[in-house]
């Protein structure tokens, strides 16, 4: 008789885990950049144009900078009811928009480039339809209602060191790979006069540079969320085997 080989646990691909941490870097890099770009100009609005005396969809309470009410008397740049306005500020405004701009970019230039190289290999080697994709198991409604069910009484199996996820795991993950990430990208190219000049259908698709603003604020907020969710998981599944297992793949 043949001698039966155990079946060895799955690891983390290396790709898996390179692409990991640098997407990882570039999205901590992004939301502080992100943040204090929010901070110079925390109003959103929806359409193409948008500034401090046009109306807002609301404002945001984190700087300064928020309904400070410091201009001088409005002037209007032609004799019509619809003329747009111009005024002069009369208060000390925070900005940090030349560093937080600059370095905002050059790390979004690193999550899409290694995102992009993770969508290869990701279809390539068959990681997205092994690992991520739903089957007819873990889509079941009576594997759904299990995984919500330990999840709500915080029982969660011991980790396995690799790509063995469950229903809401996988539902999650494709969630953000496939929408929010891609989403967020696609936004951020929009608020990109260059790109725009150069592929205008961006600015139709998204109703505007300032609703993608607005939809890209929303977007990052929703991955933020997300990462702060999944860090708790890690935590409270065990810490130290999952960074082994995303770090040196053991």
């Amino acid at each position: 008789m043949e001698a039966v080989q155990p079946q060895l646990p799955k690891r983390h691909s290396r790709w898996v885990r390179v692409t990991h941490w640098i997407i990882t870097i570039s999205f901590f890099l992004l939301t502080f950049t992100g943040f204090m770009i929010l901070m110079v100009h925390p109003r959103l609005y929806w359409g193409e144009v948008g500034n401090d005396l046009t109306p807002a969809i609301f404002e945001l309470p984190i700087s300064r900078n928020y309904k400070h009410g410091g201009w001088t008397s409005s002037t209007a740049f032609f004799n019509n009811e619809n003329s747009p306005v111009t005024a002069g500020r009369t208060y000390d405004i925070f900005n940090q928009n030349g560093w937080a701009r600059s370095l905002h970019f050059l790390s979004a230039w690193f999550l899409v480039l290694t995102g992009l190289v993770y969508f290869i290999f990701g279809f390539t080697s068959g990681h997205f339809r092994k690992n991520l994709f739903p089957g007819k198991d873990s889509f079941s409604v009576s594997s759904i209602k299990t995984d919500v069910k330990s999840h709500i009484s915080l029982q969660f199996p011991k980790p396995s060191g690799g790509p063995t996820y469950g229903s809401l795991q996988k539902l999650t993950y494709n969630l953000v790979v496939f929408f929010l990430l891609p989403l967020t990208i696609m936004t951020g190219f929009t608020m990109s006069p260059a790109i725009t000049a150069a592929f205008p259908f961006l600015l139709k698709i998204f109703f505007g540079a300032q609703s993608a603003r607005t939809i890209h604020f929303f977007s990052s907020v929703s991955l933020v969320l997300f990462v702060l969710l999944h860090l708790t998981m890690v935590g409270m599944t065990g810490f130290k085997k999952h960074i082994k297992a995303m770090t040196i793949g053991s």
